[in-house]
């Protein structure tokens, strides 16, 4: 069982934190996340650390391209960042 998912199965929506930018739907599983700063070494206008070393969103994330969103979120070595894009389809990971 991962940590996102508790014993009974039920992930709670306070470990997801989701936004959409440049029409792409990010989710940031924290429970997941290990802070290993790929995110924020591809794109340090989208993602930050939080007090708890953990990847959260910056507070402005308008105007950032969808491809390095997709390549930030796919660096990801623990897959703790999910996009979907304007189609409802999963593209990372």
């Amino acid at each position: 069982m991962s940590r996102l998912t508790k014993d009974d199965g039920i992930t709670p929506v306070k470990d997801i934190v989701e936004r959409k930018v440049s029409d792409l739907l990010i989710k940031i599983e924290r429970p997941n996340c290990i802070g290993s700063k790929n995110c924020i070494n591809v794109a340090p206008k989208l993602f930050e650390l939080d007090g708890d070393q953990i990847c959260s969103f910056k507070e402005n994330t308008e105007g950032i391209e969808k491809e390095i969103i997709v390549e930030a979120c796919s660096v990801c070595p623990v897959s703790a960042l999910i996009v979907i894009d304007e189609t409802s389809k999963q593209i990372v990971p």
